[in-house]
């Protein structure tokens, strides 16, 4: 195991194991969406007290989801290629932002649509909406100072020390409705305990988080390789995989 991913910290061999699971993720992430969309849109009966506006849950907390997972693997990515200089894990923090921002942004837009109804407003200065919005910005930072900097060494340096500091966020975001009084609802999925959700509804709901994450990763690795070959664009084994095509 150790051997595998020692292994997978080398640039050339991270590319090729990257091309071959990227069609695979692809087509499993397609079958998942397809799959929990369904579920959620046609089989999943009605909230009892929300109707069919509840629905955007699919989308909405799979979203959510991904983007504090999202930061957490991006931040130690970062820690890693910073303590130990990995390109990979460098590559991999670099690649996730852009990711991780657009899902942070996606919950954003999904749970205001869903707060219209529910609230009666788009947005309210809750803490788990403002939490969710501090993480947004902390995206957008990262990717601003990574663009920023020209030499990547420096800038994957930099974003991973933004990334580590951003981490003190993850909990407050996580814990929010808990340790204030908030508008958001608790948690349904993820509390100790039996999920407060019907199974007809929370079994799309998790179909829907895996294929989200399958997504993730594959753009992760597509992006990953990108960044990989612009890192080493001076080596031999580079110049060999353009010349393949």
């Amino acid at each position: 195991m150790w051997t595998f991913f020692h292994k997978l910290g080398s640039p050339p061999y991270f590319y090729r194991i990257a091309g071959r699971l990227i069609p695979w993720l692809g087509w499993v992430c397609a079958g998942l969406l397809v799959a929990g969309l369904y579920g959620g849109l046609v089989l999943a009966p009605p909230d009892y007290q929300q109707g069919d506006s509840y629905r955007i849950i699919f989308i909405h907390v799979p979203s959510a989801w991904m983007s504090l997972f999202i930061y957490v693997l991006m931040a130690v990515s970062g820690a890693v290629g910073l303590i130990w200089r990995i390109k990979v894990a460098e590559a991999i923090a670099a690649a996730s932002a852009p990711v991780g921002a657009w899902f942070t942004f996606l919950a954003l837009i999904t749970g205001s649509l869903w707060g219209k109804p529910m609230w009666g407003t788009y947005w309210v200065w809750d803490a788990r909406l403002t939490s969710e919005l501090i993480l947004l910005f902390l995206y957008l930072g990262v990717i601003g100072l990574h663009s920023a900097i020209e030499d990547r060494r420096t800038a994957s340096r930099a974003t991973a020390v933004l990334s580590l500091v951003g981490l003190v966020n993850i909990p407050i975001i996580h814990f929010s409705v808990e340790w204030w009084n908030t508008l958001h609802q608790g948690a349904t999925v993820t509390k100790i305990g039996a999920p407060s959700i019907d199974l007809s509804m929370l079994l799309p709901l998790l179909i829907m988080a895996l294929g989200f994450k399958l997504y993730y990763f594959m753009v992760l690795l597509m992006r990953s390789r990108v960044e990989v070959l612009e890192r080493e664009r001076g080596s031999v084994w580079v110049r060999e995989v353009v010349q393949t095509g």
